[in-house]
């Protein structure tokens, strides 16, 4: 079955705000994979090596995918900053985001409900400014024609908004190309029908 496209960050977002004395800075950035995700909280962290805290949260994959999440409270009392910065990520609805809090205290507690807020807080005015784009899901596809066979081959790719990764221009010409994973079958029974079935269509990962 198919995977419906999910939004992404198409830009990251920074934002600060002052709560009490204490510094909160907001950091959101596309990260896309659990291992993006830990070296962008490495790179704040390293940025902000003389903060009191670094709280962060991400969501790795596609935005329902509970097994990508992750979430730090980096020394704050326990479910008072990851979790709120992951209940703002989780609820936004945008998959590969990493959100990174970094907190300069300023010599007044705030509480256990005030932690939350500020922390949940923060990231929920980033998101708010917050600019996504749409991630399509592709599938690859290998196809072999005849050279006399191209150009029936690019007019249906067009149609179906294919594109080419590699090319192998042999006895036959050999195509790797990723399509909409919504759209592979029915690329697949219009160039068959156009091409009295003579492009040779396999599916990539049964190829290798």
């Amino acid at each position: 079955m198919a995977q419906a496209p999910y939004l992404i960050p198409a830009e990251s977002v920074v934002t600060e705000e002052e709560i009490k004395k204490s510094r909160f800075i907001t950091y959101l950035a596309h990260t896309s994979g659990i291992e993006a995700a830990k070296a962008f909280v490495q790179t704040i962290k390293t940025r902000h090596g003389d903060a009191r805290h670094n709280c962060w949260a991400f969501v790795a994959g596609r935005p329902e995918d509970s097994m990508m999440w992750g979430f730090s409270d980096d020394g704050e009392p326990s479910g008072t900053a990851g979790k709120p910065i992951l209940a703002q990520l989780s609820g936004s609805g945008v998959g590969e985001i990493t959100a990174v809090v970094t907190r300069y205290y300023g010599g007044i507690r705030l509480g256990t409900g005030g932690l939350v807020k500020a922390y949940g807080g923060g990231v929920q005015q980033a998101l708010s400014v917050l600019v996504s784009k749409e991630k399509v899901i592709t599938s690859p596809i290998y196809l072999c024609c005849a050279y006399n066979q191209v150009p029936l081959l690019e007019a249906v790719m067009a149609e179906y908004g294919a594109d080419v990764t590699k090319a192998d221009y042999g006895a036959d010409v050999t195509l790797l190309i990723e399509i909409d994973s919504r759209r592979v079958e029915d690329f697949k029974t219009c160039l068959i029908n156009r091409s009295g079935d003579r492009i040779r269509i396999q599916d990539a990962n049964t190829a290798l």
